[in-house]
């Protein structure tokens, strides 16, 4: 039996007022109803867009709920819905409608739609109206979900369809032809000719885009190297051409009109050594900038392991590959992935990959459909002349969405680097990761130190963590919304994958994270909101503070030990409210470290607000 320990707290710093998802800790709220405002200070990203629920709207059609321990893996749409509802739309005349809360000339539709019969998905149609008028009906496909197969281990998931599934949304997204006003009711409906089996609305974002940019007076546009928009015509050769001549100097920056653009090949640095097994030589010293992630938008036909030919089968035939000094803002990359390992061990490809180098920036750039949104880091091995772990490279503006594994991932030595105001959501593996790896140049000193993800948006990854840090030093992941992870925790530090140790501090504060945590690996493993694994080696100079986490799966805090220790851990200013069938705080049996609680308030757990099970070595002092 584990022990109970009874607690009580002064309550929780309150969260600022317009907090993104802030709902003062209760535990059925939603979070993530963005806008276009938010106060200084507050949880999340400042989204340009308004979030709707299916199931807070007025409906004709089925809700489905998610069972108390939130299954995963076993075609459990609940499961992955955001807030763990969606409303199924079987029959003719089915539909959702809302209210819009602010003037829109856009949608997105996070749905599910079944699969072809022998896989690779389907498109289908859903009507769309507004105030009772026809406006469009939107293109919806299940080309980019379904994966198949009992294994957590994702190499072993397949496109065949058979058994169960998982991967089960994707989105769709249109610019419609005028812009609706605040108090608009937008229905959509299952009408004649919408012949798909079933619709599954989960949620709609409706936002204000604005008109495409301007040309700046100082680039040159990849229309004067032979690119045309919305022909279906490979762009590839005429952007690779631009981006060489703002390399060497010919041009000041280069030009991405609005326009549909097709690449099938990645943008890289040619390298007439041919060093190393593939082309690996990024872009350097090079500015590209489009009219707007909206407006500009790059896309491939051509899922990454059915390419022949391309410089790097594991990065795919889409995005750029980037060693130094790069600036990437106001595009799209839709790359055109189906699957992580299975099936001959396919990828989906990378959007944004490379050394990064120094000083790069990647601002207000969507990327969907991809196996990782952005990898930071190459290992020294791969051309050690060339080595150039990331420095200061800045993320912001990101939306991230539909990946088979990471969203972005510091790797290889990457320090003092950031991700801010960004949204992920459908992640495969961590929405957002430092893994301080060793395969660097020296592991002594080429550490992941002094990096910060801060005030992002994260929903829905369907595979690992919200957030993750794996070894490095003065780690900083601060005033963060994360939600409904399917299986892992919302944050996790970790020392498994074999990182260099964890130093300094690792700063947890200012986070609010709902339904998060779930069951793993054949469901042996159940996982905190909030989890420390001290896998092999130690996890020193923690402190999490002025937190918010409600409606846990399982535990709010956990702590899981392996070869590790977690000394001095610092808890304070945080409400845990609701840990469905786990405790408020839990250290495990395996745990080694010890805790000190400061104005910690835990309420509503399924077993006890506090447990130190049998044989810890964990102690928590109040």
């Amino acid at each position: 039996m584990a022990l109970g320990l009874g607690l009580a707290a002064a309550a929780l710093v309150p969260v600022a007022a317009g907090a993104v998802g802030d709902d003062g800790g209760d535990p059925d709220s939603k979070s993530s109803k963005s806008s276009t405002s938010k106060a200084a200070g507050t949880r999340g990203a400042g989204l340009p867009y308004t979030e709707y629920e299916a199931e807070d709207g007025t409906y004709k059609g089925k809700l489905l709920e998610a069972e108390p321990t939130r299954p995963h893996g076993k075609t459990n749409f609940a499961t992955e819905s955001s807030g763990r509802k969606s409303v199924q739309l079987d029959a003719t005349g089915d539909n959702v409608e809302f209210t819009s809360k602010a003037p829109t000339n856009s949608i997105v539709v996070r749905n599910s739609i079944p699969d072809a019969a022998g896989g690779g998905g389907q498109e289908k149609t859903l009507s769309l109206y507004a105030d009772g008028e026809f406006v469009q009906k939107l293109k919806l496909s299940s080309k980019h979900s379904w994966l198949y197969g009992s294994t957590d281990e994702p190499e072993g998931l397949t496109n065949n369809p058979g058994g169960d599934a998982r991967r089960l949304f994707d989105e769709s997204h249109a610019l419609l032809e005028k812009s609706y006003p605040e108090g608009t009711k937008f229905k959509l409906q299952r009408d004649e000719g919408d012949d798909a089996a079933y619709y599954i609305v989960d949620l709609v974002d409706l936002e204000q885009v604005a008109a495409p940019a301007e040309k700046p007076a100082e680039c040159t546009s990849i229309t004067e190297y032979g690119a045309k928009p919305d022909d279906g015509e490979d762009d590839t050769k005429a952007l690779q051409a631009a981006v060489t001549d703002d390399q060497n100097g010919k041009i000041e920056c280069v030009w991405v009109p609005a326009g549909q653009w097709r690449q099938e090949q990645k943008i890289l640095t040619d390298d007439p050594e041919d060093r190393g097994t593939h082309n690996q030589v990024g872009i350097r010293d090079v500015t590209l900038k489009g009219a707007g992630m909206w407006h500009s938008q790059f896309y491939t036909t051509t899922p990454p392991h059915e390419a022949g030919g391309i410089n790097h089968p594991h990065e795919g035939n889409f995005g750029f590959d980037i060693d130094d000094n790069t600036q990437i803002s106001d595009i799209a990359i839709f790359g055109s992935g189906t699957i992580r390992g299975g099936d001959g061990g396919a990828e989906g490809g990378v959007g944004i990959n490379g050394r990064l180098g120094k000083g790069t920036k990647i601002s207000n750039v969507w990327i969907e459909h991809a196996n990782v949104g952005a990898w930071v880091g190459r290992d020294y091995s791969n051309i050690p002349e060339l080595w150039n772990p990331g420095d200061e490279v800045q993320f912001s503006g990101m939306r991230i969405r539909n990946t088979y594994a990471d969203g972005v991932n510091f790797t290889n030595g990457t320090h003092n680097s950031t991700v801010t105001e960004s949204s992920f959501r459908n992640t495969g593996d961590d929405a957002l990761a430092v893994w301080s790896s060793k395969y660097v140049k020296d592991p002594a000193t080429d550490t992941g130190d002094n990096n910060t993800f801060s005030n992002n948006t994260i929903q829905l990854p369907w595979r690992a963590n919200g957030v993750a840090v794996y070894g490095g030093s003065n780690n900083k992941i601060q005033n963060n919304s994360i939600s409904d992870t399917m299986n892992y925790p919302g944050i996790m530090l970790a020392t498994d994958h074999d990182p260099t140790p964890f130093g300094g501090t690792t700063t947890i504060s200012g986070n609010e994270l709902h339904r998060a945590g779930g069951a793993f690996w054949n469901a042996d493993q159940e996982f905190g909101a909030i989890t420390l694994f001290a896998a092999s080696s130690d996890i020193p100079g923690v402190t999490i503070s002025d937190t918010v986490i409600s409606d846990s799966t399982y535990d709010g805090i956990q702590f899981k030990g392996g070869g590790g220790n977690m000394p001095g851990v610092k808890i304070s200013d945080v409400k845990i409210s609701k840990s469905n069938n786990g405790s408020g705080i839990l250290a495990m049996a395996s745990a080694r470290g010890d805790a000190t609680l400061s104005n910690v308030e835990i309420s509503g757990s399924g077993e006890e607000d506090i447990t130190i099970e049998p044989g810890s070595q964990f102690k928590i002092n109040q």
